[in-house]
């Protein structure tokens, strides 16, 4: 008696798919019989096109909602706030990341143990992020339990409960999440690369806030928060999977119709510009093993038409870590000399792009001898770009960019992250092959333009951790920001 069974395989670029035929009692790798059947296969620009759309509506509070249906059985819903660090002052720095801590305490409607019960029972993930610029609280659940993930997000976000004992208990908590972030020196070099380089201004503030302000913020701080930044037309409440927009937008107008537009006074808050300084800063310890370096300049901010060549440009840098196969045969050229040279154990090159400004950098880590070679041959991949980058470097870029960008949206989860940033900070939804055809549009002449604009001759931020001795000196850093030949 002979049994069929279907084994698909597919990706993006192209599916196939095999019928295989085997006797019950066989085991299946041992089978002969092979039934192939070839199904239409589809490009890598045909996917793009096929892609779900996302729509958005708007309330009437200036709430706004946006969804892509892409027919899974879950889904991820959440809610976008354009709030984070950078609109706090010295003084409530971390405000928000106190606020993350407490939106699972509970709510008005239900105590911790009685929301914890809901959304165990629902299989669902409930989480939340701060960073400079947004705030973030979504669910991952099964579509079916759509509207009762609205209800919950909505109730963490207008009704938390915050009373007194749990903000002690969560104080505690906050504390001791400070001294572990201080233990991850990637994180710590990157917080202080953002203090030096936007000093005096909100930008340089950490996400985290100082452990003075966790210790001295009070309930009447984190009402005043709320009451200031967590405003409908600031809102995005996002969602991707199997979810059905009008059936979306019905939930959140149940839900978020009550959320206030208008601001006491009128005291909207105003973003103070962000002024980027070039300058040093240097933690020294040299019981520690490895050095974590980051050299920046200042970047585009998100909106803007040079943000596609300055990621092309990232991506022909690239990344290296010593863990990657390849060795001198890698792509990068600053690569194959990290793995020939022994220059360190890995870098990676970065943009971190805001509403109105940006950090264009590379970040390693190598160890105390290697410190001045790394910095040499990182200013030099910079000078590259300005001067020589050619035909071959810019389309392996344009292949590195398009897989990264592509292979981010792995999961409703990523997706729903995607819609939610991107409406904050434009508006509305980039869909992808919007960013392929604009990836396509740059030239080697583009990106030397570009990296020269933002580049050459300018003023670095340095940020150093670790045994840094070897670290040059400042002016000399600054002097490898141009080239006498050109």
């Amino acid at each position: 008696m002979w049994q069929l069974f279907f084994y698909i395989t597919s990706n993006r670029v192209k599916g196939t798919a095999c019928a295989r035929l085997f006797s019950a009692k066989e085991e299946p790798h041992k089978t002969m019989k092979w039934l192939f059947c070839e199904i239409a296969s589809v490009s890598y620009a045909q996917s793009l096109l096929g892609a779900p759309e996302t729509r958005l509506t708007s309330l009437d509070n200036g709430l706004r909602i946006a969804s892509e249906e892409t027919g899974h059985a879950t889904c991820t819903v959440g809610l976008w706030i354009s709030a984070g660090s950078r609109y706090e002052s010295e003084k409530n720095n971390g405000t928000g990341f106190f606020l993350e801590h407490m939106a699972f305490k509970g709510t008005k409607k239900h105590p911790q143990t009685a929301l914890e019960q809901q959304v165990e029972s629902m299989g669902a993930h409930l989480s939340a992020y701060t960073s400079r610029e947004h705030t973030a609280y979504y669910m991952k659940t099964l579509a079916k339990d759509l509207p009762k993930a609205v209800e919950l997000l909505s109730e963490v976000v207008q009704s938390c409960s915050l009373n007194e004992a749990d903000i002690e208990q969560q104080r505690g908590v906050v504390l001791r999440e400070l001294e572990e972030v201080e233990g991850n020196l990637q994180e710590v070099c990157l917080d202080l690369l953002h203090a030096t380089a936007f000093q005096g201004t909100p930008m340089g503030h950490s996400v985290l806030g100082p452990s003075s302000a966790a210790r001295s913020l009070t309930r009447q701080d984190l009402v005043d928060y709320i009451n200031s930044h967590y405003k409908a037309p600031r809102m995005v409440l996002a969602a991707a999977g199997g979810v059905n927009h009008e059936e979306l937008v019905g939930l959140a107008k149940s839900h978020f119709s009550g959320v206030s537009f208008e601001y006491e006074g009128d005291a909207v808050p105003v973003l103070s510009p962000c002024r980027f300084t070039g300058s040093e800063i240097r933690m020294r310890d040299d019981a520690l093993p490895l050095a974590h370096i980051a050299i920046a300049v200042e970047g585009a901010k998100a909106a803007s038409p040079d943000i596609v060549p300055l990621m092309v440009a990232n991506a022909i840098i690239g990344s290296y870590d010593l863990t990657y196969g390849g060795g001198k045969h890698l792509s990068s050229r600053l690569a194959r000399l990290a793995v020939e040279e022994n220059l360190c154990h890995s870098f990676q090159a970065f943009h971190s792009s805001y509403s109105d400004t940006g950090l264009l950098g590379i970040y390693f880590v190598t160890d105390k001898n290697n410190i001045d070679d790394m910095m040499h041959w990182s200013q030099n991949a910079w000078m590259n770009l300005c001067t020589t980058v050619t035909e071959s470097d810019v389309v392996r870029g344009k292949m590195a960019l398009k897989a990264s960008l592509v292979g981010q949206l792995n999961g409703t989860t990523p997706i729903c992250d995607d819609i939610g940033r991107h409406i904050l900070n434009y508006g509305r939804r980039i869909p992808l092959a919007e960013w392929d055809a604009r990836i396509d549009a740059v030239t080697p002449r583009m990106v030397r333009d570009i990296c020269s604009k933002y580049i050459y001759d300018k003023c670095p931020a340095v940020a150093a951790v670790g045994p840094i001795e070897q670290l040059p000196d400042y002016n000399r850093m600054r002097s490898a920001m141009y080239w006498l030949r050109f």
